[in-house]
């Protein structure tokens, strides 16, 4: 794997140059146009070329292993603006979550922008992968130094294997999506010193995704 993110970096990094060459040499063509509508033609194809560098930077970034800023914070201030954070991001698709992360004390030493990332990760991949009918439901409890934060997603029909889950980064691909993202998360949290478990629970026709993390009282 470390060979793979060393030549993605690489290749990303080659093509990225191309990217902004060309995008310059659109940068004179626009100023030298004088037609109107070739000129909007050509503010498009910057456009393009500035969104293509963007997912580029962004796969070698969800490849790169984590570098926090960590900081402590309060476990019940920190889920108290995950679930804001949560609000705010998903606009009406937040209506799906169903909230019971009341925890009532212990401290964090965390990035938590980061750490945010890698939890918005998992409940953007419960909404879009195979949602079952209801709620998907999100608990916090803590107890013995860790906090765990567990996500119950509806989910009847499950034939994956959750054993390597979020260790096989591109097993999974599709236009835009490189299956990276559940890697990228557990990478965020393990270097938090935290883990990430997966199990689909037949009977309950659900797929429990937990986070657990060290708190500090």
């Amino acid at each position: 794997m470390p060979v793979v993110v060393r030549f993605i970096r690489q290749l990303s990094h080659d093509l990225r140059n191309h990217l902004n060459a060309a995008e310059l040499q659109s940068a004179f063509l626009k100023e030298i146009a004088e037609d109107a509508e070739v000129k909007s033609e050509i503010q498009r194809l910057r456009g393009m070329l500035s969104e293509l560098g963007s997912t580029l930077q962004k796969l070698t970034v969800a490849l790169a292993p984590a570098k926090l800023t960590q900081m402590p914070y309060g476990a019940p201030v920190f889920l108290e603006d995950f679930q804001q954070k949560v609000q705010n991001d998903f606009g009406a698709d937040a209506a799906a979550f169903q909230w019971n992360v009341g925890v009532a004390s212990g401290m964090l030493n965390i990035d938590p922008q980061l750490l945010q990332q890698a939890l918005l990760e998992l409940l953007s991949n419960g909404l879009r992968h195979g949602r079952g009918e209801g709620p998907i439901a999100v608990s916090a409890a803590a107890a013995d130094g860790k906090l765990a934060l567990t996500l119950r997603e509806p989910k009847n029909a499950f034939d994956g294997s959750t054993a390597e889950w979020g260790r096989e980064p591109f097993k999974h691909v599709k236009h835009g999506h490189y299956g990276v993202g559940l890697h990228r998360a557990r990478g965020i949290i393990e270097a938090h010193g935290g883990d990430l478990t997966a199990q689909h629970d037949s009977a309950a026709g659900a797929l429990v995704t937990t986070v657990t993390l060290p708190i500090f009282e």
